[in-house]
């Protein structure tokens, strides 16, 4: 909790611009912040989801932020917004002490190769390893046991949690964030069989990630086989995910937890890929595509919508053909009555 150890609820509300569900005069004091099930009295609570409905209802939370049109009797006191779960993330960042900040300079036992560039506003943490040639713009962290390739550039306001790996000659743009354990241009796993041997097919092309990207822990990218694997501005990445070479991600686009894309397919701007999806290489996604969970993308898909199922096709077809599946024991029932009658 930060220095900020509690706020009255008209204070709160001013602040998320929300509405009170009664007059405002009683005095309230909300200290702290937790979800529906673990709220107790003192803390403010949210509504984001319906589903959580039946736990508001009992909750111990003095407050809670709720949709406009939310108006069930529940005990703790409403505040009403726009989006509770935006507000609550604000209020969250109220109660949370302000983040870590590192001193600018290169930590004594980092190392540094011949004819790197280090920007005297970035910070460089213990043990890092620059390689020559390489570029750290200002403002940037270069977290612990992190390594930065010969060549590889890293751009202005970036973050690198501890043990981050960039291989040679990739570049990231401005504002990126990458979590723990995220390896960009790794070898893209090229390979010809000759004589029943596998042969490795070199890789020299690079990965590119673009400004405000964020990747979430122990995430792979792959360099390309030539040009690029290329990451477009906005993009957010979940923990575990495989980007193979020469993939092109547009911008806005969400990719979840253990997703794989294969090799050369594109994605346009603003695609979610929920989590455990799978894509074939060399196919396209169209601008607006939503893929949900553990389905497989295993053609170009041109139109913008939901798609489920493995091969994804459009929601309404995978439901249908779910509703089908699941009748088929009767049919298989009928058919067995009927063939027992003719017999």
């Amino acid at each position: 909790m930060s220095a900020t150890a509690r706020i009255s609820i008209q204070e709160l509300a001013a602040l998320v611009g929300g509405q009170l569900s009664f007059g405002g005069q009683t005095p309230l004091w909300i200290q702290g912040v937790a979800s529906v099930e673990e709220a107790g009295v003192g803390d403010l609570t949210f509504l984001g989801n319906p589903k959580y409905l039946a736990g508001l209802r009992v909750s111990r939370a003095s407050a809670a932020l709720v949709p406009q049109d939310f108006f069930e009797e529940v005990p703790p006191l409403l505040v009403r917004v726009a989006n509770p779960s935006l507000a609550f993330a604000k209020m969250v960042e109220h109660f949370t002490p302000p983040p870590v900040t590192f001193t600018n300079g290169v930590h004594p036992t980092a190392v540094v190769g011949k004819g790197a560039t280090i920007s005297p506003e970035a910070s460089v943490q213990p043990f890092a390893v620059i390689e020559e040639n390489a570029f750290v713009g200002a403002g940037t962290t270069v977290g612990a046991h992190c390594y930065i390739g010969h060549g590889a550039r890293i751009g202005d306001h970036c973050l690198l949690h501890p043990r981050v790996t960039i291989a040679q000659r990739c570049v990231l743009g401005n504002r990126v964030i990458l979590h723990s354990g995220v390896v960009v241009g790794s070898d893209g796993f090229g390979f010809e069989n000759q004589s029943g041997k596998h042969v490795k097919i070199p890789q020299v092309g690079i990965v590119q990630i673009d400004d405000d990207v964020e990747i979430g822990a122990n995430t792979t990218l792959d360099r390309a086989r030539f040009g690029r694997t290329w990451i477009r501005s906005g993009t957010k990445i979940d923990n575990l995910v495989q980007i193979a070479h020469n993939v092109i991600v547009g911008e806005n686009c969400l990719v979840v937890a253990q997703t794989g894309i294969s090799g050369s397919t594109r994605l346009g701007d603003s695609v979610t890929l929920a989590g455990q999806v799978g894509v074939v290489g060399h196919i396209e996604i169209a601008a607006g595509v939503v893929v949900s969970a553990q389905s497989g993308v295993s053609k170009t898909l041109k139109t913008p919508g939901l798609y489920m199922g493995s091969p994804a096709v459009p929601a309404v077809e995978y439901r249908e053909q779910v509703a089908h599946l699941r009748r088929l024991e009767k049919l298989a029932q009928r058919v067995r009555t009927l063939e027992s009658k003719q017999i």
